[in-house]
């Protein structure tokens, strides 16, 4: 139950990080008519996009973990059934749960202290800058989540049935 209401975070995560992508190139095509149509330039389409672009990148790393989409070379270990590819996912993993645990600790970390002391970041529409730390820690918190999902399932399931397709190429 644990693992379906993490992987079904991890869909909903994806699919808004898709959604905000559509709302980007919206906003974007909507500030190119402001600009050179109607000759009034907004204020707002440039730091709401790359607010958005950042949430984009860290709600969306669960998703791609899920569906196995993280970069891999399998040069040596093409077998999937494999002890050794087994324990070459495991390893990747574990580091990926390094990386991301240290970019949670540290993002929240910055995320509180923007938080507590009332930052705002120092453009013209002066949003709080919990909104921009806070993808760092959420995006991260997320990931190490789908991260156990996926060690689990290396042990207990195996590889997809398309890595082993793809393995026999």
């Amino acid at each position: 139950m644990i693992i379906r209401a993490i992987d079904a975070i991890s869909e909903a995560t994806g699919k808004l990080s898709a959604w905000c992508l559509f709302a980007i190139g919206f906003f974007i095509t909507f500030e190119i008519v402001m600009r050179y149509v109607f000759n009034a330039p907004t204020v707002w389409v440039d730091e709401i996009s790359r607010v958005l672009q950042v949430w984009v990148v860290y709600l969306g790393m669960a998703y791609v973990l899920k569906h196995r989409e993280m970069v891999t070379i399998e040069l040596i270990l093409s077998n999937p059934n494999s002890i050794w590819r087994k324990l070459a996912e495991s390893f990747a993993i574990l580091v990926l749960f390094i990386f991301a645990g240290t970019a949670c600790y540290f993002g929240f970390q910055i995320w509180l202290k923007a938080t507590l002391a009332g930052h705002t970041t120092d453009t013209y529409l002066a949003p709080p800058k919990m909104i921009t730390h806070a993808p760092v820690w959420v995006g991260s918190v997320l990931l190490m989540l789908q991260g156990g999902v996926q060690l689990y399932r290396v042990w207990t399931e195996g590889l997809p049935e398309d890595d082993i397709l793809e393995g026999q190429h």
